[in-house]
């Protein structure tokens, strides 16, 4: 377990770098993120090569026992690169140049990106490559899909399409171009999506989100190539940001060690929406899935946001040591807080950091400094730990993609519709993994599957060899609905998946925000909204039945045995309270201990070894809560103290930490 920030020592006087070295010994840092926006100062004209202010911020760090993390700099291409090699600068769907002026202003097809990129990774990768002090690389930061529409970008997406069609004739096809007279006839016809409009060709949009998708992961394979010639034996990794993004991250980070995220909970409680990043349990979810292993945070909320939009609120007290704490309970070895000083010149003079500008340390910075004192004592506890579930969400950037594509609803959205299930679970205290929608997941107990819009005969199988083998499996509404090229199958809903859900649709209605009721078989009453699939079952009995409108009767939920296993349906989109009670109801059955029912605003998660099984509380709200422990015995890791099963209280941002005694590892929250 490591803590550590993110420091600009090129930002501050060489006369700074000594005090805030001691001071981050003092206050627990054992490693720091460098450089990654440091190209300028690195190489400040072409071919001159300035290294030695990093040796002596490097050696000052090293001197106070802290490893470092260097960057890659390809993140912020300098004004000299961009001048003097304009291809460097993506081009918007209008054709005019994106000119520099926040960051990440680059093409990743551009030749003049990869040749100066090479040799400025090739520089640094060389220089450090044996320095005791670095332990390892990031590449660039924050890797997104660019939408260039660059010459280089055209060229290279013609023969994207070539590898993957053969031919025009069969891109036609595949394409179903003949609508509104869209055929190609030569390949010198096919152009990146020029103008912007959300019309075009839904399967040509998707190919060119794919092409933009492998257009960053070929990026970063390209850059940990080099550091692994130049500097083997330490470590590669990708700070990636938030969701919902373009590039398919389990495709980005094939070349990479472990992952690493940037994670900024909303200070904002009541409005998440200036970020339009979602960040939460779901995104450390997702990061520990794209690896499927433990994972780093290297950037983590330390004060007021605040750069794209106005500042958002300061975090409460207790909010930066929780979150960290939420951090390593799903899965995070390693916390690096975002960042040191807070910057008095640039664009993020407003995004603080653990000192404000007056560089004195306030309160934000002990409640780090308590978190950093409690991670190093509880690391030989927490190494070798991780989480270990029975339940797996499958997650698809192609249906995201997709749907983004073509919305489907008013308010029909796949994070969040995929969200809502996590956040079920969450408050049932049933941990998930969430990984790949390609991925092996036959170990689970639960598989929830939803809207696996775009379906091909591989997916399907694997799905119904999951549930041949008594697995349960939840899918969805907009299942079944697309082949992988983003063409509607012929049959009816859900096309590959009827057999196996034991049940086809009769015909759909997108409701949108009309709010729809229903009764489970129970006599309970649910509301849903955004989509009502009318279901005709075969082999599935119906768990749950319209009860509004014209399909007022007819199914909306069924449930069908098949051979060990069983397949859910659910043909709508619940709201909160129902979809909790559907997932405890379908958990249970798979059985899968789901008895708690925790406050809004608190986590439990449970990380483990074949020696210990250590529960982590949080209560990650403004408000005091009351906990119920699971059955069993606790000591709390924090303060020693024996705590017995049962009710616990949690003030604003409390966090417990407790080693249940005489576990077994394997038996899970």
């Amino acid at each position: 377990m490591k803590v550590g920030v993110d420091y600009y020592p090129e930002h501050w006087d060489v006369s700074l770098w000594e005090q805030d070295a001691r001071r981050m010994q003092e206050a627990g840092i054992t490693v720091v993120r460098l450089a990654e926006f440091a190209w300028s100062r690195l190489e400040p004209t072409e071919g001159q090569f300035e290294f030695e202010w990093l040796d002596d911020a490097i050696a000052v760090l090293a001197r106070h026992n802290i490893d470092v993390v260097i960057g890659t700099p390809t993140a912020t291409p300098p004004v000299w690169l961009t001048h003097h090699y304009p291809d460097v600068l993506p081009v918007d769907n209008k054709g005019n140049a994106i000119f520099a002026g926040v960051r990440l202003h680059r093409c990743y097809n551009s030749p003049s990106l990869r040749k100066y990129g090479q040799r400025i990774i090739e520089q640094i990768t060389k220089r450090y490559a044996s320095h005791p002090a670095v332990v390892g690389w990031q590449t660039d930061n924050e890797l997104a899909a660019n939408d260039c529409h660059c010459v280089n970008c055209t060229r290279s997406f013609r023969g994207w399409l070539q590898k993957k069609y053969g031919s025009v004739e069969t891109l036609n096809r595949e394409w179903g171009t003949v609508v509104w007279s869209g055929e190609y006839s030569d390949w010198d016809q096919v152009n990146t999506p020029l103008g912007g409009s959300p019309y075009l060709n839904p399967s040509f949009l998707l190919d060119f989100r794919r092409f933009s998708s492998d257009a960053v992961a070929d990026f970063n394979r390209f850059q940990a190539a080099l550091i692994r010639a130049n500097s083997p034996g330490k470590f590669v990794t990708h700070n990636l940001w938030g969701y919902p993004v373009v590039a398919d991250y389990y495709d980005m980070f094939d070349s990479m060690d472990f992952a690493s995220v940037d994670y900024y909970p909303a200070t904002d409680f009541l409005d998440d929406s200036k970020s339009r990043m979602y960040h939460g349990a779901l995104t450390l979810d997702l990061t520990r899935g794209v690896k499927r292993k433990n994972f780093w945070v290297m950037e983590q909320l330390s004060g007021t946001p605040g750069c794209w939009y106005p500042m958002s609120r300061t975090p409460f007290p207790g909010m930066i040591r929780a979150y960290a704490w939420q951090s390593v309970s799903r899965g995070a070895d390693t916390i690096v807080q975002f960042r040191w000083r807070s910057a008095r010149v640039g664009a993020e003079q407003f995004w603080h950091g653990l000192l404000d500008h007056h560089g004195q340390p306030g309160r934000r910075f002990e409640e780090f400094v308590q978190f950093s004192q409690e991670a190093h004592k509880l690391a030989p506890l927490l190494e070798g730990t991780t989480l270990r579930h029975d339940v797996a969400m499958l997650f698809s950037h192609e249906q995201l993609n997709a749907l983004q594509i073509q919305p489907q609803a008013d308010g029909f959205d796949y994070l969040g519709n995929f969200k809502r299930f996590h956040a079920a679970l969450l408050k049932m205290g049933v941990g998930a993994d969430v990984i790949n929608w390609r991925d092996d997941f036959g170990g689970y107990k639960l598989v929830v599957a939803p809207m696996l819009y775009l379906i091909d005969e591989a997916m399907a199988a694997k799905l119904k060899r999951y549930v041949d083998n008594g697995g349960t499996l939840v899918l969805t509404t907009r299942s079944g609905v697309k082949n992988m090229n983003n063409v509607c199958l012929p049959d009816r809903l859900p096309n590959l998946l009827t057999e196996l859900a034991g049940v086809y649709v009769d015909e759909y209605d997108p409701v949108g925000k009309d709010v729809q009721t229903l009764s489970l078989d129970s006599g309970e009453t649910l509301s849903s909204s955004q989509w009502c699939d009318i279901l005709t079952p075969v082999t599935a009995e119906a768990v749950a039945t319209y009860s509004s409108e014209y399909f007022a009767g007819e199914a909306a939920i069924t449930r069908n045995a098949n051979a060990a296993g069983v397949v859910y349906y659910i043909g709508t989109v619940l709201d909160e309270r129902a979809t909790r009670v559907l997932m405890r109801r379908i958990a249970s059955d798979a059985g899968i201990e789901c008895e708690l029912d925790l406050p809004d605003g608190v986590e439990i998660a449970v990380r483990s070894s074949d020696e210990r099984r250590i529960v982590f509380v949080l209560n990650l709200s403004k408000e005091s809560k009351e906990v119920s422990l699971p059955v069993g015995e606790y000591v709390s890791a924090l303060s020693d103290r024996r705590l017995p099963a049962g009710a616990i209280q949690l003030a604003p941002g409390a966090v417990e930490i407790l080693v249940e005694m005489n576990a077994t590892a394997d038996s899970v929250v």
